[in-house]
């Protein structure tokens, strides 16, 4: 369903009539439609602030000039009287510019003018790496970085913060400013995203750094465009897969979506398959006709089951061994609602749920597990929600499955990490899809406007973040929930 304020909003006959009477303003999203490419960043003017000490500049002026950026580099420094910048572009810099550690050379530090930035440059990318604060006066940089910037900033622009685990500080003092980093990240988030623009932050785990590439990749392009306000964390629990690529990502591999005969699932299989994955895709046998277009439109194939039923898995299974041998991707995207106050609830209500939305998902994955068809450096995304964050009123039961699903794959990540395999969860918030489309007016219009954004996401939004999670690149991550939600009010 069309979203008629943002229509209105970005007309020229009636935007001012809008901004007039004090109605939200929300930006047209930019969005991608091709696939991942070898190059995502090419053209975008991007600006790359590193403090003065620390960090991991090296790592990050990689993987931007990998993505295709040609990164500006200014570093913020702190002496006793006032605050310096040192804007040296990427251009200037070499490899014996930069220590082994990531940090800038004394002599490249002595490079430079003191001063601000030029007037009239405007940015779509901004990464600060945060990795080396240490103490209070270099929090002060957060605000002499980003203070100047705001203006400059073009509308669907990205800002990526970095910041060392907190949990791996050697302080309290330095634990507490790392984790500061993400409430700044959110509020930065909030008030950039009239304009389209997004936040995000990434814990990043010692050792971590070499993982940084395609979650740069992601949150930096429009691929996550209704990703923000989240942190991400990277971590060293799963090894380096023998292959990454950034373009056709998933060639060669094999991917299940439940619940994909439409919205969620249906944009999750065509955007697995723009990325070279052959698809099986299943839904209940009602779904039988959407299904089987599906799958022909994407070369895919498809499979009718109820996967409630107490066979459910195993006929799955032994369809997975004779079409596959195995899969590499498992999207546990089926789910269903039966809303009611608790007190009001019928117990088939209670019970529906739970066996859709978890039951049926234990059930398959330790099948799956006991028949060895999860490949080696699997993929495993549960869809979860906004509702198992938050909680919402008549949701009792769907917001304890979503909020379950939360818990299962934070404990499966260590238990499987051996393997190679990822096991994280994604919860959207509101989607523009047919169940939204039926919701009261007033009910619908509160759901779009309760973000950052002010507008609803797209299924294929989703998709889009399942496709990262679902990637060789995006080893670092697991046992994580990512929002998709564009920061919505609900939730932590």
């Amino acid at each position: 369903m069309s979203d008629l304020l943002l229509t209105l909003a970005n007309s020229p006959g009636t935007s001012k009539i809008i901004k007039t009477i004090g109605l939200p303003t929300p930006t047209i999203l930019a969005r991608e439609t091709t696939g991942f490419t070898a190059h995502p960043l090419k053209d975008r003017n991007t600006l790359l602030l590193s403090p003065s000490k620390g960090g991991c500049l090296r790592f990050l002026k990689k993987a931007l000039t990998d993505a295709g950026a040609a990164p500006k580099i200014q570093w913020p420094s702190i002496t006793s009287k006032d605050i310096t910048s040192k804007d040296i572009t990427s251009k200037d810099i070499t490899s014996n510019d930069i220590n082994s550690d990531g940090t800038a050379s004394d002599d490249i530090r002595k490079t430079g003018e003191k001063g601000n930035l030029e007037g009239n440059e405007n940015f779509q990318i901004v990464i600060f790496d945060g990795t080396a604060i240490q103490d209070m006066t270099q929090y002060r940089l957060l605000f002499d970085s980003f203070q100047p910037l705001i203006s400059k900033l073009t509308r669907n622009a990205r800002i990526l913060v970095l910041a060392r685990e907190p949990e791996e500080e050697q302080s309290p003092q330095q634990a507490a400013l790392a984790r500061g980093l993400e409430g700044f990240t959110r509020s930065l988030a909030k008030e950039i995203g009239k304009k389209g623009s997004t936040a995000n932050l990434i814990y990043l785990s010692q050792g971590a750094e070499t993982r940084l590439e395609m979650p740069i990749r992601f949150l930096c392009s429009h691929h996550s465009t209704f990703v923000s306000g989240q942190a991400l964390h990277l971590s060293n629990q799963v090894n380096p897969p023998e292959r990454i690529t950034f373009s056709e990502t998933l060639a060669d591999k094999f991917a299940l979506v439940t619940g994909s005969a439409g919205g969620i699932g249906a944009e999750t299989a065509k955007r697995l398959a723009q990325e070279g994955a052959k698809v099986i895709c299943l839904d209940i046998p009602a779904a039988e006709e959407s299904l089987s277009q599906l799958a022909e439109e994407i070369n895919g194939v498809a499979i009718t089951l109820d996967i409630t039923q107490q066979d459910a898995a195993d006929k799955l299974a032994d369809f997975i061994e004779h079409h596959s041998g195995g899969i590499d991707i498992l999207v546990h995207n089926a789910g269903i609602t039966r809303d009611k106050s608790l007190a009001k609830m019928p117990e088939h209500y209670w019970d529906s749920v739970i066996a859709v939305n978890l039951g049926a998902i234990f059930n398959i994955d330790e099948c799956l597990k006991q028949r060895n068809l999860l490949n080696s450096e699997g993929r495993v995304i549960c869809l979860s929600s906004i509702s198992g964050i938050a909680g919402n009123f008549g949701q009792s039961n769907y917001a304890a499955t979503k909020a379950a699903l939360i818990g299962y794959v934070k404990a499966q990540a260590p238990v499987q990490a051996s393997r190679g395999i990822t096991f994280n969860a994604i919860a959207p918030g509101f989607i523009e899809t047919n169940m939204t489309a039926a919701m009261p007016v007033l009910t619908r219009e509160a759901g779009r406007r309760l973000n950052a954004l002010s507008q609803g996401g797209l299924p294929h939004d989703v998709a889009e973040a399942i496709t990262f999670l679902a990637s060789p690149g995006a080893y670092g991550i697991t046992g994580q929930t990512l929002r998709v939600c564009g920061l919505g009010i609900m939730g932590a």
